[in-house]
């Protein structure tokens, strides 16, 4: 199936546009788990949530889990737990028992196998894997979504829900969804903005050898709908 593009005149409208894709599915479902990810598009999303949807959206149906996560505590600035706590959790009405954090504090292999249990207990079980409802996606410069960078393209085939791995030029330990479980989601999509994403989205789009380099270019959702929103400067 091919991706649903959207391309958007600036990314506050890019934000708009999903806070109310996000509010009509929450509207026809009982549960809605979604994984989310760091990165300066999804703050706006976030912000645009927290601004606009605070009580407009039936929260309590709603349950936060995360993509990937850098091993740091709760309240560094790198987390990306804390930037979705500061931007969106903290500005809506939600019980912690709706978040599902990735403890970046702890050892990266256990608290990833711990992760995945989690994630199996609590999200429903679809081709022997997790569902999301949906899940959020960055791209780097390099190719990379969640933390699934261009020297680990194997994690696309593994068969855990969660791994641990280390960033490639900065060595710091992160956690992440697997391939597998990403391309099973029910909906995906990756949030893109500024021209300094316009190169590396021009090559997922048009390099017929991106699959063998670029990590974002092995989305590609088994049953689902993947989505790209990105603004003008993202897609020339």
């Amino acid at each position: 199936m091919k991706p649903n593009i959207k391309v958007f005149d600036s990314p506050e409208l890019l934000a708009i546009s999903f806070a109310e894709y996000f509010a009509e599915e929450v509207s026809k479902k009982s549960r809605v788990n979604i994984a989310l990810s760091g990165g300066s598009t999804p703050k706006i999303i976030f912000q645009a949530l927290a601004s606009e949807y605070s009580n407009r959206i039936e929260w309590n149906k709603v349950h936060f889990y995360w993509g990937d996560e850098r091993c740091v505590p709760p309240d560094s600035a790198e987390s990306n737990y804390k930037m979705t706590k500061d931007f969106l959790l903290d500005e809506i009405r939600i019980s912690e028992t709706n978040i599902f954090r990735i403890r970046g504090e702890d050892e990266s292999h256990k608290e990833a196998i711990r992760y995945s249990n989690e994630i199996c207990n609590s999200v429903h079980i679809v081709n022997d894997l997790p569902c999301f409802d949906f899940i959020m996606l960055g791209l780097g410069e390099d190719g990379h979504t969640a933390s699934i960078f261009p020297d680990r393209l194997d994690l696309f085939h593994s068969s855990k829900i969660c791994e641990a791995v280390q960033n490639p030029l900065t060595h710091q330990n992160r956690i992440t969804l697997t391939g597998r479980v990403i391309n099973n989601a029910h909906a995906a999509a990756f949030f893109i903005n500024g021209s300094q994403k316009a190169g590396i989205v021009k090559k997922i789009f048009n390099d017929s050898d991106a699959k063998e380099k670029f990590p974002a270019a092995n989305v590609k959702l088994s049953n689902g709908t993947l989505y790209w929103y990105l603004d003008k400067a993202s897609f020339q």
